[in-house]
């Protein structure tokens, strides 16, 4: 069989289609658009289902807790008469360590219901820990593909740690360098084995994260006999954010501020063999948040169901100094060690906090397990071996793989915001320039008033920036 790279990537869309069950055409219309409610609907489950899904290998009703005294310090630093009680959904406590067990449960689940012999995923985070353990619990075979080297073979400690953690879990783990040839060997084992495509842009891994938002909804209002007033959602490729608003959302926690929160690596391109060991982070960065905000579709299936533009009120970044030193006080000063990726939307959250009033509420929604390589003294460590200086001053000057900046004082942690107008109307030339189009559709309008939450407006002003007519 002919398995050169050119040949892969022309059968791409039969090889995705085969192995994720999904015929995305009959979503599409007009000439950008598709339904995308209609493929949540139809390729997805319902809550009820999902639930009962990951009920059955333990994964969600993971505790909502309140951070006192992480409140108590956000109070001190803050004018009088603010300061948020901060809260906190501990998604640790699920079986692989992460909120991303709520998108391998429904993935897997539904891999084996169509009688795939075993799933295969293409991450280098915590969704393959998840996929490996969700696998293990249901009888499938598993292969991860790791991006995990650089053309030297180094290996950043947090990576190579999640590959510790899928083999533990009795996963076949392949690390490849940066590059095109991870969706090259990511299609070829595909098509050899036929196994299922546990991506995690399907409408069943999206699905799987409504879980979560609809369990906050309802615990807080439990506790607390009201809805929050922000949840704040650490942002990649958008499916934590999309999943959890859209669980809000199903638990009519309607008015409730969605934030999402990513690291600032501005500067860094994580397709770059030079720059891909200078991040101290995997994910949660903006390497992958502002690409996928502008571009849902590059993904690895035809139509990407994470859309954080739908759903998303505000956006902002904090710096890895930042999440660094959060990380610490989260274990100093309320007894609970976490990753450091997972801790991007808590250092965000402290600074919200101080903006926002005292009777007022703000939650973050998720947390990782740590490791060893997980470990902010791995990171930094490497870091510094990769020449990459480490010191306390004011965060806002850190440069991105030139060095991290940890706070020498609380006060100068500060979520800086991203003008989301500016990632709309990036968002809608991408529709333009990728489907290569001259003239636009009344559906097409529509669609794209929906998929970026842009007025018509403002959507009108960018169409005739791009010359792009209206039939």
């Amino acid at each position: 069989m002919n398995s050169s790279y050119d040949r892969m990537m022309s059968r791409r869309s039969d090889i995705i289609r085969k192995s994720v069950g999904i015929d995305y055409s009959i979503f599409e219309y007009g000439k950008i658009s598709f339904d995308y409610e209609k493929m949540m609907k139809e390729t997805g489950y319902t809550l009820e289902e999902m639930q009962a899904i990951q009920g059955e290998t333990g994964v969600g009703n993971t505790p909502l807790l309140e951070l006192r005294n992480l409140t108590k310090l956000a109070r001190k630093l803050a004018p009088e008469g603010k300061g948020a009680r901060i809260f906190i959904k501990d998604e640790a406590s699920n079986p692989s360590g992460s909120f991303k067990a709520r998108r391998a449960a429904n993935a897997v689940y539904h891999a084996k219901k169509l009688g795939y012999k075993g799933v295969i995923a293409a991450t280098s985070g915590n969704y393959g820990a998840a996929v490996a353990s969700q696998a293990a619990m249901l009888g499938l075979k598993c292969i991860i593909v790791q991006e995990c080297y650089d053309s030297k073979g180094k290996g950043q400690p947090e990576i190579i740690e999640k590959a510790r953690k899928c083999e533990a879990y009795g996963a076949e783990v392949l690390q490849l360098t940066v590059g095109p040839e991870l969706f090259y060997i990511f299609l070829k084992l595909l098509d050899e084995t036929d196994y299922f495509n546990a991506s995690l842009y399907t409408p069943f891994g999206i699905a799987g994260v409504e879980t979560l938002g609809y369990e906050l909804a309802m615990q807080f209002r439990e506790r607390e006999g009201r809805d929050p007033d922000v949840v704040v959602c650490t942002n990649a490729g958008g499916g934590n954010l999309t999943g959890t608003a859209r669980g809000l959302i199903k638990g009519n926690a309607t008015k409730t501020q969605i934030v999402g929160a990513s690291v600032n690596l501005k500067g860094l391109h994580m397709a770059s063999d030079t720059d891909f060991n200078k991040k101290s982070f995997t994910t949660g960065h903006t390497g992958f948040g502002i690409p996928f905000a502008t571009w849902p579709d590059r993904s690895d299936v035809p139509r990407s169901a994470a859309r954080p533009l739908r759903y998303i009120d505000r956006y902002v970044l904090v710096n890895q100094g930042e999440v660094f030193y959060m990380t610490e006080a989260l274990a100093q000063i309320e007894g609970l060690e976490r990753g450091p990726a997972g801790n991007t939307s808590l250092a965000a959250a402290f600074s919200l906090a101080q903006e926002m009033d005292e009777n007022e509420t703000i939650v973050v929604q998720e947390t990782e397990y740590t490791g060893a390589g997980k470990h902010i003294g791995a990171q930094l460590s490497f870091a510094i071996d990769n020449g990459c200086k480490v010191f306390s001053g004011d965060p806002k000057n850190e440069v991105a793989g030139e060095n991290i900046i940890l706070p020498s004082h609380p006060t100068q942690i500060k979520a800086r915001d991203i003008d989301i107008d500016k990632l709309r109307k990036s968002y809608i030339k991408n529709c333009v320039e990728m489907n290569n189009i001259s003239e636009i559709t009344k559906e097409d309008i529509s669609f794209l008033m929906d998929d970026c939450r842009v007025s018509e407006e403002k959507l009108f002003d960018t169409l005739r920036e791009l010359k792009i007519k209206t039939i």
